[in-house]
């Protein structure tokens, strides 16, 4: 790990794996919360039941928080876990019409909250092209 990847690596990290391990104390009413929302835009976890939903939302965030944390993940792989996360969040607030203005992109107040996955998705990938730029010039 580079020394400049160190602050997106800790708060990015720290914040995902907070935000895990908050989850694993969820109520039902949250994780059917959860689950209605995230089924809307991903049709096939309707069939989940809405805690193991949760759980496993909380076991993923975990993980990547914790690969983002730990100094030995190299860069490519903690970059492709947060891109491949927040891509998947990020999807989830597309395909979310009252998380958005009519006709836009841009957050209703409903979905302030979650798109700041899209600085997420950004960090993700500059973390996967210096990793890719450090392979190209021999540094990794």
């Amino acid at each position: 790990m580079r020394l400049r990847e160190l602050p997106t690596r800790l708060a990015t990290g720290a914040f995902i794996l907070h935000s895990g391990l908050e989850k694993r104390r969820g109520t039902p009413e949250v994780a059917q919360a959860m689950h209605g929302m995230a089924s809307g835009a991903y049709p096939f976890l309707s069939s989940m039941e809405p805690t193991t939903f949760l759980r496993r939302l909380s076991m993923g965030e975990i993980a990547v928080g914790s690969l983002l944390l730990a100094p030995f993940v190299p860069t490519a792989v903690a970059g492709a876990a947060l891109t491949g996360f927040s891509g998947g969040l990020l999807t989830m607030y597309l395909r979310t019409p009252a998380l958005r203005k009519p006709g836009s992109i841009w957050p209703s107040q409903n979905g302030v909250a979650v798109s700041k996955d899209s600085w997420m998705l950004g960090i993700g990938l500059g973390l996967l092209a210096d990793a890719l730029l450090d392979r190209r010039h021999g540094r990794g």
